[in-house]
């Protein structure tokens, strides 16, 4: 095979679902129902830009779905033809991202001219699972797959956050003034030009404009009895789609376009998950030569409110470029796709007059494990 020249890979034509809370707005939509209309309409704003470029591949994030590959699926459901394949990646809540970094790379490396990436998660037709049965005992059901091996701490997200807060010194009125100003914020903005709608759905169902300090200061700790995460300051299970086209910068034509500067992941203690961003964030940098103080957005997935501010203290981060138009605790955090929400929502506020030239999105996963992607406004 012949290598294509190397080229600066781009991200164009971002959109998402709406985010709905798991078991209601989307309760009856597979990760098909939501993924393909995402595809048609990033397919649509291609080729409404003159961009007419044969899509090379699907490259979606999901956590759990039925299996059967439903990046494919979707494809097939979009219509986008029998002859496009598609490939679903599995890097738990950094799967998303990861589809878009797996995409950019390939663009770079110049084996493929345009690739559809992002994710989906229906958590409201999540398929149950079970262990086998051993003899004499019934099947088990279990509510997710192992994030690390015996012999290594595997905590589930919730009490992880907790203890988090506990090492960090991160106490509840602090985590309770984030989560109030992270549904403050949602609750102003205007996410209309970002959202497909889908099932008749157009606007995030989670979004409370009266979640003060006041009110989530009454509600009891979510995972342990002395904890500090709870149904506030926490995101909500949720279902969304989210895509991206990712292409070259001549074959982007005159469509807003973020470029891929760096990308990175890294391994992190699986006790205390929240941090994995802390290490991709700080390779990121290394790689690039930029500094945090040089960029001018940053959307973590706000998965638990201690998580954010955790990896916001050990970096130095600047609040005020910190989701500036909120995230997860006020939307709600469809796993598989929100990493590749992230980049949506850079994507948006980035290429308005305007916008800041540099943006960064990072997710923390389970098992101790994190990923973030530093993109560049490029007009």
């Amino acid at each position: 095979m012949t290598r294509g020249r190397g080229t600066n890979p781009v991200l164009v034509a971002p959109w998402r679902t709406a985010i709905g809370n798991a078991g209601h707005g989307f309760s009856e939509l597979t990760t098909t129902d939501l993924a393909a209309p995402v595809l048609q309409a990033t397919v649509r704003t291609l080729r409404k830009a003159g961009c007419d470029e044969r899509v090379d591949d699907v490259v979606l994030g999901n956590c759990l779905g039925p299996g059967g590959d439903p990046a494919r699926i979707a494809a097939l459901r979009a219509g986008l033809g029998v002859e496009i394949p598609g490939v679903t990646v599995d890097r738990q809540c950094g799967a998303g991202l990861d589809a878009v970094m797996q995409a950019a790379a390939r663009i770079k490396g110049g084996d493929e001219r345009l690739i559809l990436a992002g994710g989906v998660e229906s958590a409201s037709t999540a398929p149950w699972r079970f262990w086998p049965p051993t003899p004499g005992a019934d099947p088990v059901r279990y509510t997710r797959a192992p994030f690390a091996p015996a012999g290594f701490p595997d905590p589930d997200m919730g009490v992880a956050a907790d203890d988090l807060a506990r090492i960090r010194g991160i106490g509840r009125a602090r985590q309770d003034a984030y989560a109030a100003r992270s549904h403050s914020l949602a609750a102003a903005a205007d996410f209309s030009d970002e959202i497909v709608s889908v099932g008749g759905i157009d606007r995030d169902q989670r979004i409370r404009p009266n979640m003060t300090e006041a009110r989530l200061a009454r509600l009891r700790p979510a995972f342990s009895t002395d904890g500090t995460a709870t149904a506030g300051n926490s995101c909500g299970i949720s279902d969304g789609a989210a895509v991206l086209a990712v292409t070259t910068e001549g074959r982007a034509r005159e469509l807003p376009a973020l470029r891929v500067v760096g990308a990175a992941v890294a391994g992190h203690d699986p006790a205390l998950p929240g941090l994995g961003p802390v290490p991709a964030i700080e390779k990121v940098l290394d790689r690039t030569g930029i500094t945090l103080s040089d960029i001018g957005i940053i959307e973590i997935t706000e998965a638990f409110a201690s998580v954010v501010l955790a990896v916001s203290d050990a970096l130095g981060v600047d609040e005020d470029v910190l989701c500036p138009q909120g995230g997860a605790i006020a939307m709600g955090h469809p796993w598989g796709a929100s990493g590749a929400i992230l980049l949506v929502r850079l994507a948006r506020q980035m290429t308005v007059d305007g916008g800041p030239e540099l943006g960064l999105a990072a997710c923390a996963i389970g098992g101790g494990q994190g990923i973030a992607m530093i993109v560049e406004r490029v007009w």
